[in-house]
């Protein structure tokens, strides 16, 4: 497993930061939500038979699926905002791509590349939690990961009605559009987290996650075309575990696996992204069931009979409302916790789903339920990132959060295939036409409460909120975050690594060895030189830094607990130290530390060659 010091955000992040973090991710819900007003008309506008025009939308759901915990890891391992700047970048590439074509084959290409834009939303939360102060942090992580569900309520009558009025390939256009005006504000605003994790990047873990999601999600999408119990899905299933197994025996062996499953199967993990799939699923429900209901005439006797653009802007307000419960989850995870308003955000989704089976007979009553429900969502939806982040280390971040956003789409995969198997066997045939019933409706509605009681129960057994961990990611009042930043400020070291030259040396690995030789923490210098390293407990340390190119180099250093974090320097044949505050070790111009009175220091280590010189600074 990977290990490297967390780096805690130092407040420097602007505060537009949050809001194009956000902005990126409501992209990628524009994205997924784009083709949703002419799904029907699909096999005529592709030329194409209807079996055929699904591999459209399944081509970017096993995209997304695959792109997103193996963006999270490269992220993780070289930087959270390029690898978002990378997946932006796939994703308009994709858009142009299908914005000029009508070819089936070279449709799906571009859906294909446009679902590497999933992992954009990980990696914002992860861009978060690495830069911004902790009073910040909570509402901001919530309105990341609700971004999904704002972006896909608010794409909907959007998409409706350039697909009325226009030709349907300007839909991906202005999809291209968004994602080069994302792209631009991320490299403007956002700056580089320095937190890097160590190791390499897990290929082979990421080809045999790629085979086994692809093998799972591939039946689970077209299992109503192929047959539930027809030898093709049974087929894929079954090679899906045993790939996923076997994937599984793997990663528990690599030094550096593209997704750590001991930390994985840790109970609040594992509960979490449990849970997850169970929201994922509830989301859904509702995604599919409402636009159907609105835009069904209403000589069927239960439909409502509205236009494309009236449904859309009944059921926007699902995805505002997630926006507006930002900063309501800030202040019950401040006072409760995540789990608690996990749990709350349960029951309210429960509440809407039950009170939604007596509202399907007028528009504002689909408009009422359409609100409800988004509350729900919003707040559980805010929940998870808040308990995932609280317990993996922070060089996992992105891995972690991309695993769990990849349950979520599990989730909504799984609960596409279930509605759709059971509007189809309820519907009834009118004018030979299949014809979704109410009946039909109130099922998916049921099933989606039932999905939300799974999901409550596995909330009930997260572990307890702890006051003493993971202060961060909860939102405090501003003068707790300042307390909080104080106390950690007191331990650690910190600085840059720079050549000869005084230019900063990227990706050098620092390390932190205690008293008995043993190591205490690592972290690699991000681009521009700059890292940190949180000290476990006062005393004396030696600081080795390693980096291509240069001879490695060790140095004695002390923290004494009292005071700042320690800049070290190390020119040359004799280091120089500077203290970070009152209370930290060394002296001015290259005076060596004191340790305690009776404390060994391990002897330094100096290498000089033909390898090119350094410092750490």
């Amino acid at each position: 497993m990977t290990q490297t010091t967390p780096v805690r955000p130092s407040g420097r992040a602007g505060a537009a930061v949050v809001p194009v973090l956000a902005f990126a991710g409501i992209v990628v819900a524009v994205m997924q939500t784009l083709l949703v007003p002419v799904v029907k008309d699909l096999p005529r506008l592709l030329d194409t038979a209807p079996a055929d025009a699904t591999w459209v939308l399944t081509s970017t759901l096993l995209s997304g699926a695959v792109a997103t915990p193996i963006m999270g890891r490269l992220g993780d391992l070289f930087g959270k905002r390029r690898m978002l700047v990378a997946s932006l970048a796939v994703m308009v590439v994709g858009a142009l791509v299908s914005a000029f074509t009508s070819d089936l084959l070279v449709m799906i290409a571009g859906r294909t590349l446009q679902g590497f834009a999933m992992g954009a939303i990980p990696l914002g939360i992860g861009l978060m939690r690495d830069m911004l102060p902790r009073e910040r942090l909570g509402s901001a992580m919530a309105l990341m990961s609700s971004s999904i569900g704002v972006g896909g309520g608010l794409a909907l009558p959007a998409a409706a009605l350039v697909a009325q009025h226009t030709d349907w390939h300007t839909l991906y256009l202005g999809a291209a559009g968004l994602g080069v005006l994302a792209i631009a504000l991320t490299l403007a605003v956002v700056p580089e987290s320095p937190l890097r994790a160590e190791g390499s990047f897990d290929l082979p873990g990421a080809l045999g996650l790629t085979a086994g999601l692809v093998l799972f999600l591939l039946p689970v999408s077209k299992g109503s075309d192929w047959g539930w119990t027809s030898g093709t899905t049974l087929g894929l299933f079954g090679a899906a575990a045993v790939v996923l197994l076997l994937w599984g025996l793997m990663e528990l062996r690599v030094a550096a696996p593209l997704v750590d499953l001991r930390t994985t199967a840790r109970r609040e993990v594992l509960l979490t992204n449990l849970a997850s799939i169970m929201v994922g699923v509830s989301f859904f429900v509702v995604s599919l069931v409402l636009p159907q209901l609105l835009q069904l005439p209403a000589g069927t006797g239960h439909g409502l009979g509205q236009s494309m653009v009236v449904a859309g802007l009944c059921v926007a307000p699902l995805g505002l409302t997630m926006m507006f419960t930002a900063p309501v989850y800030a202040r019950l995870s401040s006072r409760y916790g995540p789990k608690t308003t996990l749990i709350i955000g349960l029951l309210v989704i429960a509440a809407g789903y039950g009170g939604g089976l007596g509202l399907m007979s007028a528009a504002w009553q689909t408009v009422v339920t359409s609100v409800v429900l988004g509350a729900g969502i919003g707040l559980a939806y805010s929940s998870l990132p808040a308990l995932i982040v609280g317990a993996v280390p922070a060089s996992e971040t992105g891995a972690a959060n991309g695993l769990n956003t990849l349950m979520r789409s599990i989730g909504t995969s799984v609960s596409s295939a279930v509605i759709g198997m059971v509007l189809a066997n309820t519907s009834d045939m009118v004018g030979g036409v299949a014809v979704p019933t109410l009946h039909g409706f109130r099922v998916s509605f049921g099933i989606a409460t039932a999905a939300v009681a799974v999901g409550l129960v596995l909330a009930l057994f997260l572990p307890g909120r702890r006051p003493s961990e993971h202060p961060q990611l909860r939102a405090s009042s501003e003068e707790e975050a300042n307390l909080e930043r104080a106390r950690e400020a007191l331990r650690g070291f910190r600085g840059r690594v720079l050549d000869a030259t005084g230019a900063p040396v990227a990706r050098a690995r620092v390390t932190l060895i205690d008293r008995h030789g043993r190591r205490a923490g690592a972290t690699v210098s991000a681009t521009d030189g700059t890292y940190a390293l949180a000290v476990p407990a006062q005393g004396p340390y030696v600081l080795a830094v390693r980096a291509p190119g240069h001879g490695p180099l060790a140095s004695p250093a002390t923290h004494t607990g009292a005071g700042g974090g320690v800049d070290v320097d190390l020119p040359g044949p004799r280091p120089t130290f500077t203290g970070g505050g009152p209370g930290a070790a060394g002296a001015a111009s290259g005076a060596a530390p004191r340790s305690p009175p009776g404390t060994p220091l391990p002897r330094p280590r100096r290498h000089y060659g033909s390898m090119a010189p350094w410092r750490l600074l």
